[in-house]
């Protein structure tokens, strides 16, 4: 079976029968997302980011593989949840909700404004309907706006350690590509230029060709848990967004240089003694904040998947699709749950499972379907020019 056929089949055949199967509130709208291993419910609060995620990739799955009146139909039940029920008087989003909707925490979260706006945008490609194109551009004016203070009164540090985030810079570049086509060319092209510039000058050391987390408002090192911090998939997931940003710019500097910076992170983060990528490092080796640090997770793998088959599509090195079939083996050795479906979510550092729900405050339906998408198109493209097989 070749790559793009195993990502196919896992996309179509497990993944998203699991999420439609299991996760609709047909009662109350929305989506369950703790789910355990069988994909039972096991808790019915609602959290904004993944309402928004799923709501996203059903609508993309109907905008890029097939029409199917269901899978509009799942994506309609995300939209009209965060439009009636998860979005304030104001335009911000509430991070969590009861069942029926009732607001639990307080939008601190400007990424759960992210979510909403993705998925505001690719439900209306689906449907055409000015109002959600007018709520994607209204929720990325309102992200625009907030970008120097994201969490605003919900705020926690007192201000006398700035510290520039990495997270925002980085969702930005994605999230103006999936808006492209609902916001002005100049609004698309300042972004892209800011996030650009942040992501690859900014957080990108050009010591060590590693991405940090937290830096010095003037991008200078700070020696600090959050100056220390590295945090693999993230700096490997936003080499893809900007691998996207230079296909788009035809900026064949800016592919090499994100596919180099995604060998530099991987050849940092694996673990040499037991395989798979760290979720938290410390740069110089200290202990890490975290307590979590040495564990697998499913979406630090899945992101390396889409980032080397990326590279490997736009740059043919051999380097790149070695360290793409060490972290294949891997991530298809120990995530797919090959008895109820779906992958597992939090590997302990051997490798087992850590945790055997499918689905929970922070896992959703994104990652694992939004990442075999990928992977499917990537060895597509591939294995026309290719002879590539598992």
């Amino acid at each position: 079976m070749s790559y793009s056929e195993l990502y196919r089949n896992a996309l179509l055949s497990d993944v998203i029968p699991f999420w439609e199967k299991k996760s609709l509130d047909i009662e109350h709208g929305g989506y369950f997302t703790c789910l355990d291993r069988k994909g039972k419910v096991y808790d019915t609060d609602k959290f904004t980011w993944l309402q928004g995620r799923q709501a996203w990739m059903f609508s993309f799955l109907y905008n890029n593989v097939e029409k199917k009146d269901s899978w509009l139909n799942v994506a309609e039940s995300g939209i009209t949840f965060l439009k009636d029920k998860a979005m304030t008087s104001d335009g911000t989003f509430y991070f969590s909700l009861s069942r029926e909707g009732k607001p639990l925490i307080q939008p601190y979260n400007i990424f759960s404004d992210c979510f909403a706006a993705m998925a505001f945008g690719q439900y209306a490609k689906a449907t055409q309907k000015e109002e959600y194109f007018e709520l994607a551009k209204k929720t990325y004016s309102s992200i625009l706006n907030r970008r120097s203070n994201p969490k605003g009164v919900y705020e926690k540090s007192t201000g006398n350690r700035p510290l520039k985030s990495f997270s925002l810079p980085m969702i930005l570049s994605n999230l103006v590509l999936e808006l492209e086509e609902t916001l002005t060319r100049e609004e698309v092209e300042e972004t892209i230029d800011y996030s650009r510039k942040e992501v690859m000058t900014t957080f990108l050391s050009q010591e060590n060709g590693l991405v940090y987390e937290n830096v010095n408002p003037d991008g200078s090192f700070n020696d600090s848990f959050e100056g220390r911090l590295i945090n693999p998939g993230h700096g490997i997931e936003a080499m893809w967004f900007m691998i996207d940003i230079g296909i788009r710019l035809k900026d064949q500097e800016l592919i090499k240089t994100a596919s180099q910076t995604i060998l530099n992170i991987l050849e940092y983060g694996w673990d040499q003694k037991y395989g798979g990528i760290f979720y938290f490092l410390d740069i110089k080796g200290y202990p890490p904040q975290q307590l979590e640090w040495n564990q697998k997770l499913w979406w630090v793998h899945l992101e390396s998947l889409v980032a080397l088959s990326k590279a490997f599509l736009h740059t043919k090195n051999p380097k790149i699709l070695s360290w793409y079939d060490k972290v294949h083996k891997y991530s298809w050795k120990h995530f797919p749950d090959k008895q109820y479906g779906e992958w597992y979510g939090y590997l302990d550092r051997q490798g087992s499972p850590n945790l055997e729900l499918k689905g929970g405050k922070w896992k959703g339906c994104f990652h694992v379907p939004r990442g075999l998408y990928q992977c499917w198109k990537s060895f597509e493209a591939v294995e026309s020019k290719y002879s590539l097989h598992n």
